[in-house]
């Protein structure tokens, strides 16, 4: 994230979970769809507030599942309307069976999601684990350091996911309890000027439109079935140039810039860690810490990891010399976690990589300290010119 200032904004106190509300409530949805689950479960609570006051139009409607939070969802946007709903962990993993047929059927739904341990065991705190196990499903899926970036995340979403190119979900996360029940001083949009950015929602189809009768949920044998997933494979392709025009937009209209990835003081940088959420913000003061002794060290955060930033990050390891991969999961059977796989793969023809290696961290809502960032940076120190750097993964803050 860019910071400049440019229009006149509010200046208040929210948690992670408020501006995601206080997003929604800007975006005023034509229908929220919701089932409680901590720690989402604010967003959807605070939000039925603003329904009930009247500061909405919005339908909320209130269902038995996450399942059937997300069905709604579905069919209130195939009947073209603006519909959003949010979740965490095991609901998430209720709306797993859902969550590709809204990519195929191409309906822009906007999910807050705050990230949080999936069972078992039954944990309500924050990893990356019930993301990750979604990162395939055809969803748009933006990350968020902070509580502003939260909200900003929010609003662009909606414009990325309803744009005529695009037209896919999206998910924006949060990380659970660090930012999403953590007060931070953030900057919102009068609503005015909000709701002229998010502007008026135009659906390419409804179901409701007698005029012009469509199929929706048909079976899709051998013939058909793999020719039709290519518009959704070609639209979240065609989403990286339009995430990064809708970042620089918001960055002109109101200081703050956003891209698929942030480098933060990579220029000169001989070793770097890769990251994702709010680890990132602890991650920074160690680099300035250690850049003030000298060391040349930076920090690549991946904001946007579907689609993945393939070239964008390519180009920004290109000059690096080590980098350690930090994932707030574990793929379980895979070699590292998913976050490092992604950068592995992005690299593999690559003519110039650093040497990397992984550290799964902060399952189930492990702290992750200062101490422990230092150390992987003093590694990474070590091993730029080594030719042995010893464990590939290594497993950050595990008792003995």
């Amino acid at each position: 994230m860019t910071v400049t200032t440019k229009l006149k904004q509010i200046t208040v106190a929210r948690t992670g979970n408020e501006a995601m509300a206080e997003a929604m409530r800007q975006i005023n949805p034509d229908v929220v769809a919701a089932y409680p689950i901590t720690p989402a479960t604010e967003i959807a609570q605070i939000f039925s507030a603003f329904v009930a006051d009247g500061l909405v139009n919005t339908d909320m409607v209130t269902v038995e599942s996450e399942h059937s939070a997300l069905s709604a969802t579905l069919g209130a946007a195939a009947a073209g309307a603006r519909a959003m709903t949010a979740t965490a962990s095991q609901g998430l993993m209720l709306m797993a069976e859902i969550m590709p047929i809204v990519a195929a059927l191409r309906l822009p739904i906007v999910m807050p999601e705050v990230n949080r341990a999936i069972s078992g065991p039954i944990n309500i705190h924050c990893d990356h684990s019930d993301t990750m196990f979604c990162r395939d499903a055809g969803w748009i899926q933006i990350f968020s350091e902070n509580a502003q970036e939260a909200y900003d995340n929010v609003l662009q979403a909606i414009k990325i996911a309803e744009n005529p190119q695009v037209h896919l979900p999206a998910l924006v996360t949060t990380d659970g309890f660090i930012i999403s029940h953590g007060m931070e001083t953030i900057k919102i949009l009068p609503d005015d000027d909000a709701r002229e950015y998010i502007g008026a929602y135009k659906p390419n189809y409804s179901l409701l439109n007698h005029e012009k009768p469509i199929t929706v949920g048909s079976i899709d044998l051998q013939n058909y079935y793999f020719e039709h997933r290519i518009p959704v494979i070609e639209a979240m392709q065609a989403s990286k140039a339009i995430i990064k025009q809708v970042g620089k937009d918001f960055g002109e209209k109101y200081g703050r810039a956003y891209d698929l990835l942030e480098k933060y003081k990579t220029d000169d940088a001989e070793t770097a860690l890769i990251c994702l959420g709010s680890t990132a913000g602890t991650a920074k003061d160690i680099v300035d810490a250690l850049r003030a002794k000298g060391q040349k060290v930076g920090l690549i955060k991946i904001r946007v990891f579907r689609p993945f930033p393939v070239e964008d990050l390519t180009a920004a390891l290109s000059t690096l010399k080590a980098v350690a991969v930090f994932d707030r999961s574990d793929s379980l059977n895979g070699y590292g976690g998913p976050v490092f796989t992604e950068v592995c793969s992005a690299l593999f023809n690559s003519a110039q990589k650093p040497k990397i290696v992984n550290y799964i961290y902060g399952l189930g809502g492990r702290d992750i300290d200062m101490h422990q960032i230092e150390a992987v940076y003093n590694r990474l120190n070590s091993i730029k010119d080594s030719k042995d750097v010893g464990d590939i993964v290594s497993y950050l803050g595990v008792r003995k």
